[in-house]
């Protein structure tokens, strides 16, 4: 008799899950997730913009909190049940090395380019809820030599370290926005690992006055990370 109720409670919750309500499955509902709130004058002209427009564009130094904007803002979108899912790509190039010389599957590969990631979906919907949702594929970690031929819908796409695509991985990226779709792509041109110009600038300079796209520059008076940095950065600038 046991073993029959427990296969009805699988079923039924199996059910639950094909219902598309995997939000409410780990979601703990006396959890109270504060507001997205902005540290600075800059991190308010990206939300806005983010909120405002198809694409945007975060350009600037580490540590003034543009991925943590760009994953709070989708993570909030996501509870909300404004999106279907977010969609996080990174170039796979970081101080010369390539993806394909690390070892494991491509989910191993991966972890550790969109570990900063993981980390903000943490704060915004919790451990559990951020590996569930990973796991059904409402998170979903994407190459970008995996996105030909892909549209992009109902959901927030990220692309985090831009400056490393080139002038074709940016088109490529941007094409395929679908219905219902957000894109918000973040970097900073003094970090660029590649030879050549860089996709990022090269797009922001192509789409400058297009409608519904929006630059915001970030410089070391935004940092918000370490107060040290702003230091740094300083000093390497002086060359």
């Amino acid at each position: 008799m046991r073993q029959q109720v427990k296969s009805k409670d699988s079923r039924r919750n199996r059910r639950i899950l094909d219902n598309s309500t995997l939000l409410d499955v780990v979601q703990d509902p006396h959890t109270e997730i504060p507001p997205l709130q902005p540290l600075n004058d800059a991190q308010r002209k990206y939300l806005n913009s983010i909120k405002s427009n198809t694409i945007t564009f975060g350009i600037g130094v580490a540590g003034s909190g543009k991925s943590y904007c760009a994953a709070g803002f989708a993570a909030d979108q996501l509870r909300e049940r404004k999106i279907d899912k977010i969609l996080l790509t990174r170039p796979a190039v970081e101080a010369g090395e390539k993806l394909g010389f690390l070892p494991g599957l491509l989910s191993e590969k991966l972890e550790p380019y969109l570990a900063p990631f993981m980390e903000i979906f943490y704060e915004r919907l919790g451990k559990s809820q951020t590996e569930y949702l990973v796991k059904h594929g409402r998170i979903e970690a994407a190459p970008l030599s995996f996105m030909r031929g892909r549209s992009f819908k109902n959901c927030i796409a990220i692309c985090d370290e831009s400056q490393n695509l080139s002038r074709n991985q940016m088109l490529m990226f941007l094409t395929r926005i679908g219905q219902n779709c957000k894109v918000i792509i973040d970097g900073d041109p003094q970090q660029t690992d590649i030879p050549g110009t860089s996709g990022l600038l090269d797009a922001v300079h192509r789409l400058k006055g297009v409608p519904s796209i929006g630059v915001v520059y970030f410089t070391a008076d935004d940092i918000v990370r370490s107060g040290i940095i702003k230091d740094i950065l300083l000093r390497y600038q002086q060359d």
